[in-house]
């Protein structure tokens, strides 16, 4: 994705940067009412960022502290690199993590202003296999409503989202194309990219 990112690509990226396809581990502790808890938080955080009035630095600042917050982000970085992420060093892995988590904030932060006005709001959750899925509507101005559906699980040993699905499209395939794009452009060199994900977005 680059300049051609949707409005309704971009709300599902700037609350979580996106997740993965598929969460192999052991039998769910995680509950319903726990899942939904998640999520109602992540919701009521986005909400009150398009709210906020604030300037684009500090939405970008708020959404990688809400991405932080609420999303794996150590799984969900390292699945976007791909066979790449398993020949990385410990050293490089973390200093990934980091670039993208910022990276992801700025990516999405800087359309955030076109989606003043709008909301998001929980209506179902759904156990599906070792997790759960909480479905939410977002609402834009001008647009009809739209499903976004978070997968949650406590696998990481903490109650995360760790993929999210727009109208059924898998937003972390996407992020992960463009991530395998750049580092073909860069000759598959891993610490060009993380020097240049650090100002990207």
């Amino acid at each position: 994705m680059a300049n051609d990112i949707t409005r309704r690509a971009a709300i599902c990226a700037i609350a979580g940067g996106a997740g993965l396809a598929w969460w192999p581990g052991a039998a769910v502790a995680l509950t319903e009412a726990r899942a939904r808890s998640l999520v109602q938080s992540l919701v009521n955080e986005i909400n009150a960022v398009i709210a906020s009035g604030k300037s684009e630095q500090a939405m970008y600042r708020d959404f990688e502290r809400i991405f932080a917050r609420y999303a794996d982000v150590p799984t969900v970085a390292l699945y976007t690199l791909g066979v790449d992420g398993r020949s990385a060093t410990a050293a490089q892995k973390r200093a990934y993590i980091d670039a993208f988590r910022g990276y992801i904030a700025r990516k999405y932060g800087s359309r955030f202003r076109e989606f003043i006005g709008g909301r998001l709001e929980v209506e179902s959750v759904q156990q599906i296999k070792n997790y759960y899925q909480v479905r939410t509507i977002a609402y834009l101005r001008g647009e009809d409503p739209f499903f976004v559906d978070f997968h949650v699980s406590d696998r990481s040993g903490e109650d995360r989202f760790f993929n999210m699905f727009i109208e059924g499209v898998n937003m972390l395939l996407t992020e992960r194309e463009e991530i395998g794009a750049m580092l073909d452009r860069r000759g598959r060199d891993l610490d060009r990219l993380i020097a240049d994900l650090r100002t990207m977005g």
